[in-house]
């Protein structure tokens, strides 16, 4: 059963048309991947599913919702995190989990999340002092922190070292498990093929593949050659 719908989306910046027309949908309980070269769209495509950015055209219903005009609950349901980090500078990991978590009638602890993302000896270390990584980590930690239906996560383990990266992916498998659906832009091959039930390829502002990540690499080398494939023959 499809939990998010997403039917002819288009969206331009000016003259530069981003998205020009996407279908596809999202089941209940399913990793979708979002694939692409830079500047194909796959950002703006996440962020017109979250809300955060208005479509030209096109409809988007989550859960029956439309993210354009939200009912009351609508944020309650979606947890996301985004390319880039950005809070103030003196503020503590511990402090921004527990502001998070107050916004929520049933949060995750904030010392289960500082524990299971990494961050429990930076606890209260200000943000500005975290390393990239460790700022990363608490970005994915606050998306979630809220127990969401619907996680989207744009490039969540950028920067992350080999062993970081494994345990979010294992924190993943987990929401998985226990009926998240989560919508993930990566340009890691490896974590699309680890992670995803099923990928689509963004490029030039369409759809070029979709499938699952055994059946996109069939007749490749691996899912990256398909990638580099698909890419390569619809940009040239």
């Amino acid at each position: 059963m499809a939990l998010i719908d997403v039917s002819g989306l288009t969206k331009s910046y000016g003259t530069h048309h981003v998205l020009t027309g996407l279908d596809f949908a999202v089941d209940e309980g399913e990793i979708l991947g979002i694939l692409g070269p830079n500047g194909a769209g796959k950002t703006t495509t996440v962020e017109c599913i979250g809300g955060l950015r208005t479509r030209d055209g096109g409809t988007i219903t989550v859960d029956g919702m439309d993210p354009a005009a939200p009912p009351p609950g609508f944020r309650a349901q979606i947890g996301m995190q985004l390319q880039q980090c950005r809070l103030p500078a003196k503020i503590t990991p511990h402090e921004a989990l527990d502001l998070f978590g107050s916004f929520y009638a049933d949060p995750v602890p904030t010392d289960e999340l500082l524990q299971r993302f990494g961050l429990a000896e930076h606890a209260n270390k200000r943000f500005e002092k975290l390393s990239g990584g460790q700022q990363q980590r608490l970005s994915v930690a606050l998306a979630l922190v809220g127990r969401p239906r619907i996680a989207i996560l744009d490039e969540l383990t950028t920067g992350l070292d080999p062993s970081a990266r494994r345990d979010i992916w294992g924190y993943l498998d987990g929401l998985r498990a226990s009926g998240v659906t989560i919508v993930l832009v990566t340009h890691s091959m490896e974590e699309a093929d680890y992670l995803c039930d099923r990928v689509i390829i963004i490029d030039a502002g369409r759809i070029v593949a979709d499938g699952s990540p055994a059946v996109l690499a069939e007749g490749h080398r691996s899912l990256e050659a398909a990638y580099l494939d698909l890419t390569t023959r619809t940009s040239a």
